[in-house]
């Protein structure tokens, strides 16, 4: 327990305040009588001054006068002293007429006009000087100079923070507000300097080297056309997260957080209501598997959220592993977690897992999913990623599970590239299996997730801090682009709404070329594209496509409530023939087949690899 200190400040304000209410006290009297203070006043003065001095510190106690950060006063604080002062005040008339010493009435008023002149007074000339010695030793260390956009609450407790704190090397130069009204106005004598517009402007003028972006309510979209107008400068941007920071009063320079990519998507992001469709995982033993990917570990932290029975991390790495296994039980320290190391390839492992945890929901996450490096080893890909996914589908049939839920991928459409053809095989699987068990096996398909492991964020990001060039495949190159939480909550929907058989696909929104995300992702590092920082094409490597298709002819196309899910249409198949076919592809992946390509293409009749040259 940490013990009270008393500072010298405070016994400094209380010396201050005990010799200013016996000057009031005195002081006064001599206006009121112009110099001349009758003799009886002077004796009820002298008899009153002790008990009024002592209910003075008293109340000032009482009003936090002597526990305010006075570097840091404001509106409450001047309200306090008022208060304080007023009480103060009348404390003193009770005193006067108790005693029977009383004052002329109109001395009272004087009394408390002085009073809250010099406690007020002492206390915001104590301000002025901290302030001041900050700016100076600010201004000694070459101060970055700063542009606020928002000219709000939000940006004015930013721009009050910098100017306060010794610690903080910059200095705000001007605001940016589209609220005309605020034009040619200031906020603590920094200027509002015009709307949007002027952002390039003001950059220029003011010599701006760091953009805060302080509009915790603004929508996405408005944030992406501000970001699109900033990043034409080589300011580092920094923006407040959410609206929830403010609601709080959660606002200071640390919650500011670097501009991301997804913040120039320019639409809002999903929601999902969770606690609507998440009854399905409470008091449910549930399993996941590559719980310690980007998919996997964002779903145990949702699922996690939801009060389910148990939760096991079923991984190969455990690296991965254990980072989701130290964050779970700190964030649900009374979660019942099982973090397992084993491979979905082992078939009698899965058997054991499943004969021991009889898990209720499975969401099958483990998978090799880097497309070129699949191209190099297509064998290893059918045997992780096509046998793997048939050992846990057949462990949940065998063992009751209730729901079974594949990740897949657009790749899976109309396949190029061995990887997004074993996620077809895996569809196949799944579909087939649902018609013979008791188990609702579903799959999810969506495209490329913003930030997760392989995905082409990370290694921009990595390019620019090396100083480029940039790589990019192709200039005419589009994906579709989802943030990590997002995906894993629509696939924790589509669960919801699984009856089994069904290919979820998830709505995407826009395809966005990559090679405009290289050049916004180099400018909001602050660096110009093709000056600073080159962008290299470097051709589309073995299995790639220009665009990726998130649904095939043949499966046509059913709603569900959420206007982002669809249901693909099963594709119709030969069971017999198809389990003949699994068969033949899992004894030549073993067998270390050079023919494997041909082999999944008998098989997947929608799979157009790529010649293999040499």
């Amino acid at each position: 327990m940490s013990k009270k200190v008393i500072h010298p400040r405070m016994i400094l304000f209380v010396i201050w305040d005990v010799f200013s209410i016996a000057f009031v006290s005195y002081i006064s009297l001599l206006l009121r009588f112009d110099g001349n203070i009758p003799t009886e006043y002077t004796s009820n003065m002298v008899h009153t001054v002790l008990p009024v001095v002592v209910c003075g510190v008293l109340v000032f106690y009482l009003f936090h006068l002597y526990k305010s950060l006075w570097e840091f006063a404001s509106l409450t604080e001047m309200r306090n002293i008022v208060l304080g002062s007023l009480v103060a005040s009348l404390l003193n008339i009770a005193v006067c007429v108790m005693t029977d010493n009383p004052m002329p009435k109109s001395s009272y008023f004087i009394f408390f006009l002085m009073l809250t002149a010099m406690t007020g007074g002492s206390r915001f000339l104590y301000r002025f000087l901290r302030s001041y010695k900050s700016k100076t030793a600010t201004k000694n260390k070459e101060a970055s100079h700063v542009m606020i956009i928002g000219a709000g609450e939000a940006g004015e407790k930013i721009a009050k923070e910098i100017m306060h704190s010794a610690c903080i090397y910059k200095e705000v130069k001007c605001f940016i507000d589209d609220d005309s009204t605020k034009w040619n106005r200031s906020i603590h004598n920094i200027p509002v300097v015009g709307g949007r517009d002027a952002i390039l402007e003001a950059v220029k003028k003011y010599e701006i080297q760091e953009i805060f972006i302080a509009m915790p309510s603004v929508s996405r979209k408005e944030m992406a056309d501000i970001l699109n107008i900033c990043k034409q400068t080589k300011c580092q941007l920094k923006k407040l997260p959410g609206m929830y920071q403010f609601v709080n009063g959660d606002i200071s320079i640390s919650k500011f957080k670097d501009v991301e990519i997804q913040d120039l998507l320019g639409r809002e992001p999903i929601k999902v209501n969770m606690d609507d469709i998440m009854g399905y995982v409470k008091d449910k033993v549930v399993m996941i598997t590559g719980g310690g990917g980007s998919i996997g570990s964002e779903l145990c932290r949702q699922i996690a959220s939801k009060d389910p029975k148990q939760i096991i991390i079923v991984d190969v790495y455990e690296n991965n592993a254990y980072d989701i296994q130290l964050e779970l039980k700190h964030d649900y320290p009374n979660l019942k977690l099982e973090t397992l190391i084993a491979s979905v390839r082992d078939k009698g492992k899965v058997d054991d897992l499943f004969k021991k945890y009889h898990p209720d929901i499975v969401y099958h996450a483990a998978a090799h999913k880097h497309v070129p490096l699949m191209e190099d080893a297509p064998n290893e890909a059918i045997k992780n990623n096509v046998f793997g996914t048939l050992n846990v589908v057949k462990a949940c049939d065998k063992y009751g599970t209730q729901k079974f839920i594949l990740i897949s991928t657009d790749k899976a459409v109309n396949p190029t590239n061995i990887m997004g053809a074993t996620k077809r095989l895996c569809e196949m699987i799944i579909q087939t299996y649902n018609k013979k068990s008791k188990t609702d096996y579903v799959a999810v398909r969506f495209g490329n997730v913003l930030g997760s492991n392989g995905s082409v964020i990370p290694l921009f990001k990595k390019q620019i801090e090396q100083g480029g060039p940039v790589t990019v495949t192709h200039p005419d190159i589009i994906r579709f682009f989802m943030t990590i939480p997002e995906a894993v909550s629509l696939v924790l929907q589509a669960g919801a709404y699984a009856k089994g058989g069904e290919i979820f696909i998830l709505d995407m929104g826009e395809p966005v070329k990559i090679a405009d995300m290289a050049r916004n992702l180099i400018r909001l590092s602050g660096y110009e594209p093709d000056v600073d920082i080159k962008i290299e094409y470097t051709g589309l490597r073995p299995g790639e496509k220009l665009y990726e298709e998130m649904l095939m002819k043949e499966e046509g196309m059913q709603t569900t409530p959420n206007k982002l899910i669809h249901i693909g249409k099963p594709i119709e198949l030969d069971e017999e023939h198809f389990f003949l076919q699994l068969e033949k592809l899992y004894e030549a992946a073993y067998a270390e087949t050079d023919q494997m390509r041909e082999l999944v293409k008998q098989v997947v009749p929608t799979y157009h690899p790529e010649p293999v040259e040499g």
